[in-house]
């Protein structure tokens, strides 16, 4: 075995990777670019080395960098993750070339997988089943047309040299055909260098399925059963589930054979994957081989007990197979969801920014032993980043791998519910809510799965905003109540915020909006400081809590019992209640009293009123949206807050003063 390997990746991979050299005691080097110096995955090994630069061409995509890094730090072998370099056949001779090891299969299979018409080809020769096709060299249009017409429509056009979606067009009508080969043509030379393509049938609801193959030096060579990987966007993998729903012993046994056909065929060595394009019917067809551990690898770890990685770094030290074939087991169902920094509601667009906030179900290391003995963790997440760290635009904004697992798939989906529902992410959009609608939809709940099951359920996955339950509402205004509360001073009488007024009640209006629009809330004080009455949408509730309670918010509205966590950031308020996420902004009409002047370093009442509540001292710095202080002014409490990033320089009245229309209330110095 090794004793130090360097992991030639980021993010979640490489902290996996990493995880499973440290329980095998292999001493680990890092790789990173200038945008990840402080990331978890150089954080997560014994070395680390500067490779460049932020963008991926001048850190993680240079072979030489890495080969560079391997060698001075005694590294005996390189593990590429995925990605990047993982599939790139001359970075592994290169490797092979300076005398390291390269953690995956050898040059030559990547070459030979590494052409999707060539790997047809090659798996015409090996008794592999093949889609309805041309894979051949010739690349004239009219002979292209041809072709499909000879197929029959609808075709799919693909990049031969193409992958993750990129470079693929649904062909309906031979009048379409020149159109969308000019545009994958065109789609293909920009992301692959390689303007060829492939045509072949395209098939009506399809299912993907995937076999995990692994071989050895030796000529062993099996197959970890299936993934299915229907639940797709634009070819881009959103759920992946083993074993797949409905496979039948038969089915699974024959695209074993086949993909273990397909390795055999390439002199293959190591793990990689088998894709198939399964017919509803039963029948399947090749559609490549990733020559890679999968992001998705985790599911099959966790119905087969076993840890992938190390299978890899065994293989890779030149040791046979831990197990036969007839000694592998399927065990329970898991379910992986990718939760990514991007919103689904704008064409899935990337989202960066800082992790604010970041908590999730309690979950384990992944911890699979040697024997892979025993039942594995009901949940499961592989992260690559902390709370406080950054979704930057370099990389893929994939926030964490959540998976799950159960003694059957109705457990498993009770899991991930539960575990979506738990995941806390603030800071950024995010699919949550998406994936959340997704497993909780009737296709997926109930298999009816294929790879247009997205498009074809856009009505309820994308719905069209609501407005904020009273559940809602009702924490969200206890969240501002308890931060008055709590930023009030305990010994000023004037500073209280019960609400208690003179031969009167204090009433209050709170004005929140979401995508769904404005809401307004009416608040009543009782004048004890524990009891309100709102009045939402008409109808009239009652809350009661106390807002002097640490820990989190635990209220009673109508006799219900609420409970929930609620994160204010700035004018933000997120809450979540256990069932997902609610992002509310408090709109307060005095909120930004005095915008215009605060480059000037002024901020003014915007009416005559008093000063009930004075929330920062002099010299606190103080974020966008802070409440800063609170004034009364026709029976009604408006919270004046920081218009933009800053430091309260000066508070220029006390608790109890009465203030004109246009006083300067505190003086201020914007960032």
């Amino acid at each position: 075995m090794f004793n130090k390997i360097l992991i030639a990746n980021r993010g979640e991979i490489a902290c996996r990777v990493a995880a499973t050299a440290r329980r095998l005691g292999i001493a680990t080097v890092a790789v990173y670019s200038d945008a990840d110096a402080r990331a978890k995955h150089v954080q997560a090994c014994d070395q680390s080395v500067r490779l460049g630069p932020a963008p991926a061409k001048e850190s993680y995509l240079c072979g030489d960098k890495i080969i560079a890094a391997a060698l001075a730090t005694g590294a005996q072998a390189i593990h590429p993750g995925y990605g990047f370099l993982s599939e790139n056949a001359e970075f592994a001779q290169a490797c092979a070339d300076a005398g390291l090891v390269f953690i995956g299969p050898p040059a030559s299979a990547i070459r030979a997988m590494g052409s999707k018409s060539a790997a047809k080809a090659l798996m015409e020769t090996a008794a592999v089943p093949l889609v309805p096709g041309y894979h051949g060299e010739r690349q004239e249009s009219d002979f292209l047309r041809g072709e499909a017409d000879r197929i029959g429509y609808p075709v799919l056009l693909k990049a031969s040299a193409g992958g993750g979606g990129k470079g693929m067009r649904v062909v309906e009508r031979s009048e379409d055909f020149e159109a969308a080969l000019a545009s994958c043509k065109r789609e293909a030379i920009s992301s692959f260098g390689d303007d060829r393509v492939l045509v072949e049938k395209y098939l009506t609801r399809p299912r993907h399925i995937e076999i995990q193959v692994f071989a050895d030096g030796q000529g062993n060579c099996v197959y970890l059963f299936e993934r299915d990987c229907s639940v797709q966007r634009r070819h881009q993998k959103v759920l992946e589930e083993a074993p797949a729903p409905g496979m039948s012993c038969g089915r699974r046994a024959a695209m074993g054979e086949a993909a273990v056909a397909a390795a055999r065929a390439v002199g293959y060595v190591g793990a990689g994957t088998v894709e198939f394009i399964a017919n509803q019917d039963g029948s399947f067809y090749f559609m490549e081989m990733n020559t890679r551990l999968q992001v998705e690898h985790p599911v099959t770890e966790m119905i087969t007990g076993l840890d992938l990685v190390e299978w890899q770094l065994r293989v890779a030290a030149g040791e046979a197979l831990p197990l036969k074939q007839d000694a592998l087991r399927i065990n329970g169902h898991a379910i992986e969801a990718r939760i990514y920094a991007e919103n689904p509601e704008k064409g899935f667009l990337p989202s960066i920014g800082t992790l604010t906030r970041m908590r999730s179900a309690a979950a384990v290391e992944f911890r699979l032993g040697e024997s892979g003995a025993g039942q594995p963790a009901p949940v499961r997440i592989d992260s690559g980043v902390r709370e406080g760290d950054a979704i930057s635009p370099f990389y893929d904004p994939m926030i964490a791998k959540l998976i799950v697992w159960g003694a059957d798939r109705g457990a498993a989906l009770r899991n991930m519910a539960r575990a979506l529902a738990q995941y806390q992410v603030v800071g950024l959009a995010t699919n949550i809510g998406f994936l959340q609608r997704l497993i909780a939809g009737q296709a997926f709940a109930t298999a009816d799965l294929d790879t247009g099951l997205i498009e074809r359920h856009r009505d309820s996955l994308f719905p069209a905003p609501v407005r904020p339950g009273i559940d809602t509402l009702a924490l969200a205004t206890a969240a501002i109540l308890q931060q008055e509360h709590q930023a009030s001073s305990d010994t000023d009488p004037w500073a209280h915020t019960s609400g208690w007024r003179l031969n009167t009640r204090l009433l209050r209006s709170l004005d929140f909006e979401d995508e769904a629009g404005p809401t307004t809330v009416q608040l009543d004080y009782a004048g004890d400081g524990r009891h309100w009455t709102l009045l939402a949408d008409g109808s009239t509730h009652t809350l009661a809590f106390d807002p002097s309670d640490q820990n989190g918010l635990l209220v009673s509205l109508d006799g219900r019992t609420l409970r929930a966590e609620v994160q204010r950031e700035g004018e933000w308020l997120h809450v979540f209640d256990g069932q997902g996420q609610r992002s509310l902004r408090h709109l307060d009409p005095m909120a930004h009293a005095g915008h215009s002047e605060v480059e000037g370093g002024r901020l003014t009442a915007p009416m005559p009123g008093k000063i009930v509540a004075l929330l920062v001292q002099k010299g606190a710095s103080v974020a966008q949206g802070a409440p800063l202080l609170i004034m009364e002014a026709m029976k009604m409490e408006h919270t004046i807050a920081a218009p933009a990033a800053g430091v309260v320089e000066d508070l220029l009245y006390a608790v109890g003063d009465q203030v004109a229309e246009g006083a300067q209330l505190l003086e201020f110095k914007a960032a």
